[in-house]
C-alpha cells in the first residue's frame, strides 16, 4: 500500500480542493474502495449571498466514485445545525433525511451520503471512511478484537456492528466523546475511520493502519495452488455460460430481462472454490453490507459440477436458490406487501471453473465481479487464519432492502436493449456501423464484427470511446466456419451469450450475365449466400443452447423484390440469403427466435463512412446515366414516392424496431427505401 501523497500537486489553501485530492488518492485503491463506496467530509466555511460566513460540512454524495470525485460530487450542508441533532435519542430514516436535505448549501445537489450526520459528529476537520480488505479482514473472523489490537495497536477504537445511519453516528460520537486519545475508529463488518485537522494527516492515517494490517495478516498465509489451469475454467465456461444467461434470464409477456455475465477465473478464485473449505466460507454472508445491492445476500454454489451434462445440475440448483432466497425474504419482511427483488443470484461459484457474476448490464456485472473478487481475497485470507463470523442475517435484509441503499445506484429508466447482446456481421461498412450505433444508444451490448483491417479498427475506436465496456471489436470472416465460431465464442467468453443477430455482410458485383465469370458469381455466393447461412446455423446453435429466445434480423435488399439489370449477382445471392432467413423463421419459432429482414435502397454512407456497395457499384451507375455522385444520389431520391433519401440510420431504427419485439412478428420484411411500388414484399 503505497502512500501516493505529493506536495507538489496539493491544492495551496481551498479546504474542499484538499478534500478532493485525498479522496481522489484513496478512491484509486481497488483495495480501500471499489464502485461508489466510502466516503469522506471537511469542516470548512462558506459566504451566503448575504455576505454572512457559516461553518459548513462538504460530505461526498451517496455513490459518487472517489477516484474520479470533483466539487460537483460533494454536497455541502449547515454544520451547526446538524451538530445539534447529536443531542437526540432516535431519529428514523426518514427524518434524518429530511433534516439533512433541508439544510444543503444548494437544492440542485444530488443526495447526500447516508453516513453523512457520523461525519457531521466526529469532532475533526477532516474525515476519511474506508472499506479496506485488510481491515475486513480482521474485523470479520472470531477473536476480531485481538486480532486488531495486534494489527493496529490500543490506540484505535473498535465499534461492534451497527446499521449505518443515525444510530451508527450516534454510537461514533460516543466512542470519540469517550476515547480523547483515539486515532482511528474500526467498524466491524463495515470498515476504517481516520480524521485529522489536515487532509494529508488523515490520509497518512489511513495508508499507515492499512500497511499494518496488511503486514500481520501476511504472518497468516498459506501457499496454495489450484489444480485447474486459466484456460481450462475460461473453455469450461465458454461452453456453460449460455445455458447459466438463459437460466437467469425472465421471461416477460413480449421479451426477456437478461443478465450480462462477466467470469472470473484468476489463479486467487480458482484457489479459493478448490479449497477444502471454500464452500463454507463462500455461502456466509457478505463481507461487508454496502455492497448488497451489487451481489445480494448470499451467493450460489454448485457443488461437484459435472461438466458434461451441467444444464440439469444448474437448473435444479437456480429453483432451489429461488426457494432459500424467498424464504430469506420471507424471515424477515417487516411489513405484508414487501415487494421482493428477484430471486435470482448475481454470483454462482463453481470448482473448476470459478465464479460467475451477473448483473443488468455491463457496468453491474463488473461491478459484481469486483466485490466477489474482494470477497474472496478477503475470506480466503480468514480462512487461513482462523473462523469467519458474518454479520446477523437480520442486518444483511435490512441493509438489502433499504430504500436508501439502492438510491445511491441510481434509479433510472433502463434503455429498451439493457442485457442485451447483439453481433452485427459486416458492421464496418455504412448501414453495419449505424445499426451498431443505434443498438449501443438503446442500452445493448455489441459485438462489432469484420474482416480485420483499418476500416474495423477505426469504427471500434470510435464506437469505444462513447460506450467503453459495450463494444467489442472481432475480426470474423463469414465465408469461414471457424472464424464465424470464434466470433461468437469471443462474444461469449465476454458477455456470456447473444440474443440478437444481424446477418449484414454482404458485397456486391456489376456485370451482365454473358459476361460474368462463374469464379466471380461464385465469390459474391461465397459472401453473401454461405456467410449468411454460416452466422445463421451457429446463432440456431446458440440460440438453442440458451433456451431464452433470440432475434435474427438480416439486412436484405429491394433487389430481392425488383432485381437490376448487370446486377444480377448480388440480386439472386441477396434473394437467397433472404429466402435462408425466412427458412429460419419457420424452423426457430418453436425456441421463440425470431428472423425478420430489413430491405434496404440506395443507402450511400453513413455520415464520412462510405458503403463499400455504393463503391463497386457506384461508378457503373453514374456513368451509365451521365451524372455526378450527387446527382446519383438525387436520382435515387426522386424515384421514390416519398421523395426520402434513406440514411443508414433509418434501416437501423427499422432493426431496432424487430430487435425490440414492439409486435409479435417473424419472417417480415420491412421495406426501408423511401417507397417502390415494384419492391414492395409479396
Amino acid at each position: 500500500m503505497e502512500n501516493k501523497w505529493n506536495d507538489t500537486e496539493l491544492p495551496a489553501t481551498d479546504d474542499l480542493a484538499q478534500r478532493i485530492y485525498t479522496s481522489r488518492l484513496l478512491g484509486v485503491e481497488r483495495q480501500l474502495i471499489m464502485h461508489g463506496g466510502g466516503n469522506a467530509s471537511v469542516k470548512t466555511t462558506h459566504t451566503n449571498i448575504l455576505g454572512d460566513c457559516r461553518a459548513v460540512i462538504y460530505v461526498k454524495a451517496s455513490g459518487a466514485d472517489m477516484a474520479v470525485v470533483g466539487q460537483e460530487g460533494y454536497v455541502g450542508l449547515e454544520l451547526d445545525y446538524l451538530k445539534r441533532l447529536s443531542t437526540l435519542d432516535n431519529l428514523s430514516d426518514e427524518d434524518m433525511i429530511n433534516e439533512i436535505r433541508t439544510h444543503v448549501l444548494d437544492y440542485r445537489c444530488p443526495n447526500p451520503s447516508l453516513e453523512t450526520l457520523m461525519h457531521v459528529f466526529i469532532p475533526y476537520k477532516y474525515v476519511d471512511h474506508t472499506h479496506p480488505d485488510a481491515i475486513l479482514t480482521l474485523t470479520n473472523q472470531a477473536n476480531a478484537d485481538a486480532h486488531i489490537r495486534n494489527a493496529l495497536g490500543s490506540d484505535v477504537v473498535v465499534l461492534n456492528y451497527i446499521t449505518p445511519g443515525f444510530k451508527l453516528a450516534k454510537a461514533v460520537y460516543k466512542a470519540l466523546s469517550g476515547s480523547p486519545h483515539c486515532r482511528a475508529i474500526v467498524l466491524m463488518y463495515h470498515g476504517l475511520i481516520t480524521f485529522g485537522e489536515s487532509a494529508k494527516e488523515s490520509y497518512d492515517l489511513t495508508i499507515e493502519l492499512v500497511r499494518r494490517a496488511k503486514k500481520y495478516i501476511e504472518r497468516f498465509s498459506v501457499n496454495a495452488m489450484s489444480t485447474t489451469t486459466v484456460e481450462m475454467a475460461r473453455l469450461r465456461y465458454n461452453k456453460i455460460a449460455p445455458i447459466v444467461r438463459g437460466l437467469l434470464s425472465l421471461k416477460t409477456e413480449d421479451s426477456y430481462h437478461r443478465v450480462i455475465l462477466n467470469h472470473l477465473s484468476g489463479e486467487d478464485v480458482l484457489t479459493f472454490v478448490e479449497s477444502e473449505r471454500g464452500r463454507e466460507v463462500a455461502l456466509t454472508p457478505p463481507i461487508t453490507t454496502d455492497y448488497l445491492v451489487r451481489t445480494k445476500a448470499f451467493p450460489l454454489w454448485i457443488e461437484n459440477p459435472d461438466f458434461d451434462n451441467i444444464g440439469q445440475q444448474l437448473s435444479e440448483a437456480i429453483l432451489n436458490y429461488k426457494d432459500q432466497y424467498e424464504a430469506y425474504v420471507n424471515r424477515h419482511k417487516m411489513q405484508d406487501g414487501l415487494s421482493a427483488f428477484d430471486p435470482l443470484p448475481r454470483v454462482i461459484f463453481i470448482p473448476g471453473i470459478g465464479a460467475i457474476c451477473a448483473g443488468k448490464d455491463a457496468g453491474s456485472a463488473g461491478i459484481a465481479s469486483d466485490i466477489t473478487e474482494q470477497s474472496v481475497v478477503v475470506k480466503g485470507a480468514i480462512a487461513s487464519m482462523g473462523t469467519y463470523r458474518a454479520i446477523e442475517e437480520s442486518e444483511v435484509f435490512t441493509m438489502e432492502y433499504r430504500h436508501y441503499q439502492h438510491a445511491k445506484v441510481g434509479a433510472r429508466v433502463e434503455p429498451p436493449m439493457c442485457g442485451h447482446v447483439a453481433l452485427v456481421t459486416g458492421a464496418a461498412g455504412a448501414i453495419g456501423s449505424a445499426i451498431c450505433r443505434e443498438l449501443l444508444e438503446n442500452g445493448c451490448c455489441v459485438a462489432v464484427t469484420d474482416l480485420p483491417g483499418e476500416a474495423l479498427d477505426r469504427l471500434v475506436e470510435e464506437l469505444s470511446s462513447l460506450y467503453y465496456k459495450r463494444v467489442l471489436g472481432v475480426s470474423m470472416d463469414v465465408t469461414d466456419t471457424h472464424s464465424v465460431g470464434q466470433a461468437f465464442a469471443k462474444t461469449v467468453d465476454v458477455w456470456g451469450g447473444v440474443d440478437l443477430v444481424i446477418p449484414n455482410a454482404g458485397i456486391a458485383m456489376v456485370s451482365m450475365l454473358e459476361n460474368m465469370s462463374l469464379e466471380t458469381f461464385r465469390r459474391v455466393e461465397r459472401v453473401n449466400i454461405d456467410g449468411t447461412l454460416t452466422v445463421l446455423s451457429e446463432a440456431a446453435r446458440l440460440f438453442r443452447l440458451q433456451g431464452s429466445g433470440g432475434d435474427i434480423v438480416l439486412v436484405s435488399t429491394k433487389n430481392v423484390f425488383a432485381p437490376g439489370a448487370g446486377f444480377g449477382a448480388y440480386s439472386a445471392t441477396k434473394a437467397a440469403a433472404h429466402q435462408l432467413a425466412r427458412i429460419a423463421s419457420l424452423e426457430l419459432a418453436s425456441i421463440d427466435v425470431r428472423v425478420n429482414m430489413v430491405s434496404p435502397d440506395a443507402v450511400f454512407s453513413d455520415g464520412s463512412r462510405k458503403s463499400g456497395l455504393w463503391k463497386e457499384i457506384g461508378p457503373d451507375r453514374m456513368k451509365a446515366r451521365g451524372l455526378d455522385e450527387k446527382g446519383l444520389e438525387d436520382y435515387y431520391v426522386s424515384r421514390n414516392l416519398l421523395k426520402a433519401s434513406i440514411k443508414a440510420k433509418h434501416v437501423a431504427r427499422a432493426v431496432l424496431f424487430f430487435a425490440t419485439r414492439q409486435t409479435p412478428t417473424t419472417g417480415a420484411t420491412i421495406p426501408v427505401d423511401g417507397g417502390l411500388p415494384d419492391a414492395t414484399p409479396r
